[in-house]
């Protein structure tokens, strides 16, 4: 086996086992932790994240993943902090100082002038006796047996234990304030579940469609299917109200039983009471529908029960909805 393959493997077990390590010491200061960062968001203030070198870098992805969760959090840079970005820190914020030596000059300076405004500090530390762990209201125990690097040294174990904990309290802190999909939605307008949980059926449905009484022949139906580049013709009653949709999957299959078919009434061949959805649903609500019931076209109804669109699964695809 290649030694690059042995190598690559042994880094996985390694920084698993150093995961398993900092599962088992999790205890009571979590919640103190996730606790006290729920009360800073409530009271409408933020979370702060600080770290050095790569604790830094692992903080970014943390205040990545808090906002992206509905915790409004910022990254304050140690050094610039003590020349004005502390101006971003106001009393009632939380907290989060990041180092797995616990001893980082650049942090320990800054950490004097963080104590003084009202706001707990939260260690996230490999080292429970250090001077940042000592001097916090909080500490979150990060600490690895060695590294996953041969020699030691890079970052990595470690690293990978910060980046959890920050994973584990955005989650823990997601359930307590009850984010939903809806409210993650609203951060991601971009990303497909945004546009399906954010978009309206109205937005989304053909306007231009096949919609015939219920009294066409299947002949009609084809010609206004064509018309419309639709792949059914959905049929109405006398009021204007939805009878039935027909397909052509439907006419295939009639067209198998009788190749004249195409001058007889469409009403025995279509399916009544289709499925539908409401023009003012949201656009999840129709793709759902589409996988549950395994249909490819949805009707779409106004508030009057009359069609006034139509969903195709072709359409949710070029739209970025699946």
């Amino acid at each position: 086996m290649s030694n690059h393959l042995v190598r690559g493997r042994q880094v996985f077990v390694d920084e698993i086992e150093a995961l398993k390590g900092v599962t088992d010491r999790l205890d009571d200061n979590f919640v103190q932790a996730v606790e006290s960062m729920s009360a800073a968001l409530d009271s409408g203030h933020k979370i702060i994240v600080v770290g050095v070198g790569k604790s830094g870098n692992i903080g970014q992805k943390i205040v990545a993943t808090l906002n992206s969760t509905g915790a409004p959090t910022v990254l304050l840079d140690s050094q610039n902090a003590l020349h004005g970005d502390l101006g971003i820190v106001c009393d009632g914020d939380a907290c989060i100082a990041m180092s797995f030596s616990g001893e980082t000059s650049e942090l320990l300076t800054l950490l004097p002038f963080l104590k003084r405004f009202n706001m707990q500090i939260i260690a996230m530390t490999g080292n429970v006796s250090s001077s940042l762990a000592n001097h916090a209201d909080i500490v979150l125990d990060t600490g690895v047996e060695r590294e996953a690097c041969p020699l030691n040294l890079a970052p990595t174990s470690s690293s990978t234990a910060m980046l959890v904990m920050g994973d584990a309290l955005a989650m823990a802190l997601l359930e307590a304030r009850h984010f939903t999909k809806e409210d993650f939605a609203k951060r991601h307008p971009g990303g497909s579940l945004g546009r399906a949980l954010l978009t309206k059926v109205c937005d989304i449905m053909r306007k231009d469609i096949a919609c015939l009484p219920v009294t066409a022949t299947v002949s009609e139906c084809l010609l206004a299917m064509s018309r419309a580049k639709a792949g059914a013709c959905i049929l109405v009653k006398e009021d204007g109200t939805l009878a039935g949709i027909f397909t052509h999957g439907d006419f295939a299959r009639a067209y198998q039983a009788d190749e004249l078919v195409g001058g007889k009434p469409v009403a025995p061949l279509m399916t009544p009471t289709p499925v539908f959805v409401k023009e003012g649903e949201l656009a999840a609500a129709a793709v759902r529908t589409l996988r549950n019931r395994r249909i490819d076209d949805l009707v779409v109804l106004d508030g009057d029960g009359k069609p006034v669109g139509l969903i195709d699964t072709q359409d949710l695809a070029r739209l970025k909805l699946v």
